[in-house]
C-alpha cells in the first residue's frame, strides 16, 4: 500500500515536473511572438520614414543653388561676333550708307553725308578724306591746313564732309558724273557715288565734320 502511494507520489511529482516545463515553454513562446511583433510593427515605421527622407532630398535637389541670380546672363560685349561689328575700329567705306546733295555756297559744291550701317560702331580716323574723281584717279587736296578730330560714328550720327571739283577760274576740266569715296588710301573697299555731270579740275575736300555749316570748303 505504501509502495503504492509512493509510486503516484512520484508519479504526480513528475507531471508537476512536466506541466511547468510546459507552462514555461509557452511563457517564452509567448515573449518571443511580443518581440517578434513589436520588431515587426516597427519596421513600417522605418520605412514609412524613408520616403520622407527622400522628398527633403528631391526638394534640396530641386532648390536653387548659391549664387544663382534672376538676372540675365551677361550679354557679350559688342564686336565679340556680332556679324558686322567694328566698335573701337577704323571705318571702311563699306561700312558706311553714303548720300550727296550739292549746295550752292563757295560756288558750289557737294556734300558727302556718311553714316555706319545698321549694327556697326566705328572710328573715321583724324585724316582728310580719299576722294578721287575719273578713270585717272585725280585726288582732292585739302582745303582746311590741319586735319579734324575723329569721329566715331554710330546709330543717328553723322559726319559731312565738302568737295569742290573746279577750284581753277579756267575753261578746262574733265566732264564727269560720279566721285569715288574711301576712308583713307589703304581703305580696300572704296564706294563710288553719282553726283550728276561736273566739271573736274584742282579739286579739294574738307575735312569730316559733325555738323554741315562746317563743311563748307571755302577757298
Amino acid at each position: 500500500m505504501f509502495g503504492n502511494r509512493n509510486r503516484r507520489s512520484a508519479l504526480l511529482a513528475s507531471a508537476a515536473l512536466v506541466g511547468g516545463a510546459l507552462l514555461m515553454t509557452a511563457c517564452q513562446d509567448t515573449d518571443g511572438g511580443v518581440d517578434s511583433g513589436a520588431a515587426q510593427s516597427s519596421s513600417p515605421s522605418a520605412g514609412a520614414g524613408s520616403p520622407s527622407a527622400s522628398a527633403s532630398e528631391d526638394a534640396a535637389s530641386d532648390a536653387p543653388t548659391s549664387g544663382a541670380s534672376d538676372e540675365p546672363a551677361a550679354s557679350p560685349s559688342a564686336g565679340s561676333g556680332s556679324k558686322g561689328s567694328r566698335v573701337g575700329q577704323v571705318c571702311g567705306a563699306n561700312d558706311l550708307s553714303w548720300s550727296t546733295r550739292s549746295e550752292s555756297q563757295a560756288g558750289g559744291y557737294i556734300l558727302v553725308m556718311a553714316k555706319a550701317k545698321s549694327g556697326i560702331t566705328c572710328v573715321l580716323p583724324a585724316a582728310l578724306p580719299t576722294v578721287a574723281f575719273g578713270s585717272d584717279g585725280t585726288e582732292a587736296g585739302p582745303v582746311e591746313q590741319a586735319v579734324g578730330k575723329q569721329i566715331t560714328l554710330s546709330k543717328g550720327t553723322v559726319a559731312y564732309a565738302g568737295v569742290n571739283p573746279k577750284t581753277t577760274n579756267t575753261d578746262g576740266g574733265k566732264e564727269l558724273d560720279s566721285i569715288i569715296l574711301a576712308i583713307g588710301n589703304d581703305d580696300p573697299n572704296p564706294v563710288s557715288l553719282k553726283v550728276g555731270t561736273i566739271t573736274v579740275d584742282k579739286p579739294v575736300v574738307t575735312n569730316w565734320h559733325t555738323a554741315p555749316k562746317d563743311a563748307v570748303p571755302f577757298n
